[in-house]
């Protein structure tokens, strides 16, 4: 199990901002591994500050869930992540192993193959209205 923290940053069209690690074909949410003794919420922080350059607070982030999946580089693993949403504009760069960014629509995730499965199947289900 790879324990994960995650942000969902959202534009004003609604696409979501998911980025593709160097090395790897999948786009996922911007987030990762947490530290000893972090908390899902500083690493989420933290994770962000590296890998797009925006400075969050952890009281700002809103809890969206908890979600397992198949890990989408590490075959055989699974992933469990905490996913935070954030409210606000954000002008991301690509920084320490991101190799790229992407704003999708719900929609080209949901059916897109070149997204993590926990994004896909999990993430934008909770993201829609009920």
């Amino acid at each position: 199990m790879i324990t994960v923290a995650a942000v969902v940053f959202r534009d004003g069209e609604g696409r979501m901002l998911t980025v593709r690690k160097n090395g790897t074909a999948s786009f996922m949410l911007p987030g990762g591994k947490l530290e000893p003794g972090e908390s899902a919420a500083q690493a989420a922080v933290r994770e962000v500050a590296e890998e797009l350059g925006v400075r969050l607070r952890v009281e700002d982030l809103t809890l969206l869930g908890e979600f397992e999946a198949a890990a989408a580089n590490e075959p055989g693993h699974l992933v469990r992540s905490t996913v935070f949403t954030w409210t606000g504009e954000v002008t991301p760069d690509a920084a320490a192993e991101i190799a790229e960014l992407r704003w999708a629509t719900l929609a080209e995730i949901t059916e897109g193959a070149d997204f993590a499965p926990l994004t896909r199947e999990y993430v934008v289900p909770a993201l829609q209205p009920a």
